[in-house]
């Protein structure tokens, strides 16, 4: 059986609060890799109202994104 199988495999924060963000897809046969992948990248800037969608999935990466954010010098 094929299936798809999605994860954040870059998650990289910049000093001045980006984050760059690769999201992998693989396609599997039978739970293996079959060596066909797909990357989407985004960068977030800070308080990005995006984050939440394309973090959402993955919990542990929009707390961090938020808790680098609130580490921010305020303006």
């Amino acid at each position: 059986m094929l299936t798809e199988h999605t994860y954040i495999s870059l998650f990289d924060i910049r000093a001045n609060g980006e984050i760059s963000v690769r999201k992998t897809t693989e396609i599997r046969r039978n739970g293996v890799p079959t060596g066909s992948t797909t990357h989407y990248r985004v960068i977030l800037t800070p308080n990005d109202p995006r984050a939440a969608e394309e973090l959402g999935d993955e919990p542990f990466y929009l707390a961090m994104a938020q808790q680098a954010w609130a580490s921010l010098p305020q303006e």
